[in-house]
C-alpha cells in the first residue's frame, strides 16, 4: 500500500485514476465505505423514500411477530416499505419477507381479477368475483353436508373431517380470529396457521 501511494497520479493511465481501489489507497476513505467505492452512476441516485410527502407507521402483515413498519407514501401511492426504527419489537429490522412487502402494494405480478381453471383444463379463465364467491360457498356447503359426522364410535363428535384450513402469513389477528370463528362453526378441526408452524 506504501508503495502505491508513492505513484504519482501523472503516471498512472487514466482508467485507473479512477479505480475504485486507487481512489481508496490514495483518499481519505481508506476502508472503502464511501467515496472511494461511488461510480458515478451511484452518486447520482437518490434514495426511493426522498421522494416521499409523508411517512405512515403501520405492522408487517406477514406473520405474529408484528415487526414495525414506516411506510413511504408520495401523492398517495406507496414507494418504499423499511423497518421502523421507534418499534420496540423489530428496532427497524425486517426479514426478507417484510423487506419485500412494497411488492404486496405496487408488485405487476399482484392480481385484481379472479382466474379460474376447470377440471382437467390446460389455461386459466377469467372469471366473475360474484360468481367465483358463489361456487366456492357452494362447494363448502355441499362438502360439509356431504362429510359431516355427528357421532363416531358411539361418541358426539359433530365435525367434518372434509374441510381444512391452512391460514397464510399474511392474514392479521383479526382475520385469523373471524376464520377460527367460522371453521368451527362449520364443525371443521383441521385448523392451522403457516405463522405457527
Amino acid at each position: 500500500m506504501i508503495e502505491l501511494e508513492r505513484v504519482e497520479q501523472s503516471t498512472m493511465p487514466a482508467r485507473l485514476s479512477n479505480w475504485p481501489l486507487w481512489r481508496q489507497v490514495r483518499g481519505r476513505d481508506r476502508l472503502g465505505k464511501g467515496a472511494a467505492a461511488q461510480s458515478p452512476r451511484s452518486a447520482s441516485i437518490s434514495p426511493r423514500t426522498a421522494s416521499s410527502d409523508r411517512i405512515v407507521k403501520s405492522v408487517c402483515p406477514y406473520c405474529a411477530v408484528g415487526c414495525g413498519q414506516n411506510v413511504y407514501v408520495s401523492d398517495g401511492a406507496v414507494v418504499q416499505i423499511e423497518g421502523d426504527p421507534d418499534s420496540p419489537v423489530s428496532r427497524g429490522c425486517l426479514c426478507p419477507k417484510g423487506a419485500a412487502s412494497l411488492q404486496l402494494t405496487t408488485g405487476d405480478a399482484r392480481l385484481y381479477k379472479v382466474l379460474h381453471r376447470r377440471p382437467y383444463a390446460s389455461a386459466w379463465e377469467e372469471m366473475d368475483l360474484d360468481d367465483a364467491m358463489q361456487a366456492v360457498a357452494d362447494r363448502v356447503i355441499g362438502t360439509r353436508r356431504e362429510t359431516f359426522q355427528w357421532e363416531h364410535e358411539g361418541k358426539r363428535v359433530r365435525r367434518t373431517l372434509g374441510i381444512a384450513s391452512l391460514g397464510g402469513a399474511t392474514l392479521d389477528n383479526e382475520e385469523n380470529y373471524l376464520m377460527k370463528k367460522l371453521y368451527t362453526a362449520l364443525g371443521a378441526i383441521q385448523i392451522e396457521n403457516q405463522a405457527r408452524i
